[in-house]
């Protein structure tokens, strides 16, 4: 496979993955956090350091929206609910495993 076909590739994915995620709001991000490590946050930060790696301006307001289909205040008003103590309480146990993955 050529450089080029895998980049296509790759950003096909990407843009299925923030697709899928865009669609599951009831999928937490705590929830996924704890289960997998990343969170849709995570994303908004990898594709801020790939922009800044490449020398593109971009807040991370911007990232976030990238990733969230809209201003990430208003996702979190409608879409977030408050995370319980459990889901809390996992965090915490994972919590150097998401830093050393997500950058958290």
């Amino acid at each position: 496979m050529d450089e080029q076909t895998r980049i296509e590739l790759e950003a096909a994915a990407f843009r299925g993955l923030v697709g899928h995620l865009r669609e599951r709001t009831d999928a937490q991000n705590i929830d996924i956090m704890n289960l997998a490590g990343f969170c849709r946050n995570c994303l908004s930060k990898w594709y801020l350091a790939a922009a800044e790696k490449r020398g593109v301006e971009l807040s991370y307001e911007q990232a976030l929206e990238a990733v969230y289909g809209m201003p990430y205040d208003e996702w979190k008003a409608t879409n977030q609910l408050p995370a319980s103590d459990e889901q809390k309480a996992r965090f915490e146990e994972s919590k150097p495993f998401h830093a050393k993955i997500s950058g958290h």
